[in-house]
């Protein structure tokens, strides 16, 4: 690795968030098992199912709002602020987890569980408690047009134009805690390689993505995410002392 790079980008996903309690949406004990997606997370469900997507999103912004930032988020947190170059955070989880931790700029491709949008004025809004379908939107008034912020399946990418801007700009990308297999954004790690970043995947397992990556290390994000960041700011402070 480099001593200091210029500008270090991180992709989270859910593995990021697993240590902290929030259920991960592959594998065993994943928000998918025993419910299925299209009744949850798609275009058809906010026509046809509004109540029961309702209730599972209540349901995970609850837990969401009640899980606290894991050693991974401070690590990161704290490497934004001590490290010599720019540190920015992509991330697909819906959780508020890195803003806790007290992160900066962090670019939420997916949504934010804890905001609702109205599709008749198209306003964002905080939301404070739990969210139902023929509520009023409180900036429009108009009744049954509220959504969750989120992305949902076929639906493109929020901020997709920064995020575009981050990875061409990085000249390192590193994924920690992400499967590899949602698109678009299993597809950043091979954007950031064709520009020419490095790329370190950081996962408990080997990502789907995983030709993608000149490195690949296997563990908790909890475990590898603060090793990983006191490397690079151990061999910042080499670089500084050599000048």
């Amino acid at each position: 690795m480099k001593k200091i790079y210029h500008h270090i980008v991180f992709l989270t996903g859910a593995g990021f968030s697993a240590e902290s309690g929030l259920a991960t949406f592959r594998g065993n004990g994943g928000l998918w098992n025993g419910c299925k997606v299209e009744d949850v997370a798609t275009k058809e469900a906010l026509a046809n199912n509004r109540n029961k997507m309702f209730d599972f999103y209540n349901h995970l912004r609850r837990e969401a709002a009640a899980a606290e930032p894991n050693a991974a988020h401070l690590a990161l947190a704290e490497l934004q602020k001590k490290y010599p170059g720019e540190v920015s955070i992509i991330t697909q989880n819906l959780d508020m987890l890195h803003e806790k931790a007290k992160s900066q700029n962090v670019v939420h491709i997916h949504g934010q569980i804890n905001q609702f949008r109205c599709l008749n004025c198209n306003n964002v809004q905080t939301a404070r408690g739990d969210i139902f379908p023929d509520m009023p939107c409180p900036c429009c008034g108009v009744r049954g047009y509220i959504r969750p912020n989120i992305v949902l399946f076929g639906e493109p990418l929020f901020f997709q134009q920064q995020a575009a801007l981050l990875l061409k700009s990085a000249d390192l990308f590193v994924a920690a805690g992400t499967s590899g297999e949602i698109y678009p954004a299993a597809g950043f790690a091979g954007e950031a390689k064709e520009n020419g970043a490095l790329t370190v995947a950081l996962n408990l397992t080997i990502p789907k993505n995983h030709l993608c990556f000149r490195t690949v290390v296997l563990g908790k994000a909890g475990d590898n995410v603060p090793k990983f960041a006191e490397k690079l700011l151990a061999l910042a402070d080499i670089a500084r002392r050599r000048r």
